[in-house]
């Protein structure tokens, strides 16, 4: 018999109706999805699926998160599990890759941190992630047609005059991303009750084009989606070689741990009840 261990997908709030959500769904390694409970009513429960230890193991995840194929799979796996319960409940996603040694070692951590786990779904529900990217298209470089008309600057005058001209519209294509990222704040201010920074993306799985030079996440009441929404995207508006990417709803993977002053800007207002400690974070 194959040794396996418990994959942890997300924390929730347990109620009848998710056992239908998880059946039929498949998890990492296309293994079946259930809920490992805590003990007494109104507990936290926890998505979970058994997954071979000799792929899950120490040794072996050194060398699988280097592959940037599985990562990819299980990244998609794990975003697929988390989707379909936030499709019915509050979940707190636990971060890519979260495993156990065996069901009971899951449900001693919701034993655990069953009051942190309750405090942070209750804040949490009817609220949703919004990923706000602002990416800059710099001016491609021209090479010269062919030798200078009578009467233009020489080659070498001329590839200088270009590099300043291109040096000027590159510098004001990031003073107009400037622009955007404090349109966008000043859009998310009445609608945001939280912003978290996240460091400006750098390749990664999808390729993607121009640079990325802010990436934030804004948790978001449902109610106010649609205003959010339509003053973020008004931020480029009228700024050339600036775009401005929205994705979302997510669930809400920047916002499982507790805020700390540097992530949520100080105007923006937050009807929360004070902040309590658990472990989380975001999958890639």
């Amino acid at each position: 018999m194959t040794a396996v261990v418990s994959y942890a997908y997300a924390v929730v709030r347990d109620a009848p109706e998710l056992e239908e959500v998880l059946t039929g769904l498949s998890g990492v390694s296309g293994a079946p999805v259930h809920l490992v409970r805590s003990e007494g009513r109104d507990g936290p429960a926890a998505a979970v699926s058994p997954v071979p230890a000799s792929e899950f193991g120490e040794d072996a995840l050194r060398s699988h998160l280097e592959d940037l194929d599985w990562l990819e799979a299980t990244a998609r796996a794990h975003h697929r599990v988390v989707e379909a319960l936030a499709e019915r409940t509050t979940v707190l996603p636990l971060r890519l890759v979260t495993v156990y040694l065996d069901d009971e070692r899951v449900r001693s951590m919701l034993e655990g941190r069953r009051d942190a786990f309750g405090s942070r779904l209750d804040e949490l529900a009817s609220r949703a992630e919004w990923g706000v990217k602002v990416f800059v298209d710099e001016p491609a470089a021209q090479a010269p047609a062919g030798p200078p008309p009578a009467g233009e600057p020489s080659p070498g005058r001329a590839y200088l005059n270009r590099r300043r001209t291109q040096r000027a519209a590159r510098e004001t294509t990031y003073r107009h991303a400037g622009q955007a990222a404090e349109r966008i704040e000043s859009a998310a201010r009445p609608y945001a009750v939280g912003r978290v920074r996240h460091r400006p993306q750098q390749g990664g799985i999808a390729p993607r084009t121009g640079e990325n030079v802010t990436n934030d996440a804004y948790l978001v009441p449902l109610r106010h989606t649609e205003e959010f929404r339509a003053g973020v995207a008004r931020a480029a508006d009228g700024l050339a070689g600036v775009r401005i990417e929205i994705t979302g709803p997510w669930a809400p993977y920047s916002f499982v741990a507790p805020d700390t002053p540097e992530d949520r800007d100080p105007e923006t207002p937050v009807d929360r009840v004070p902040d309590t400690p658990e472990d989380g974070g975001k999958a890639p």
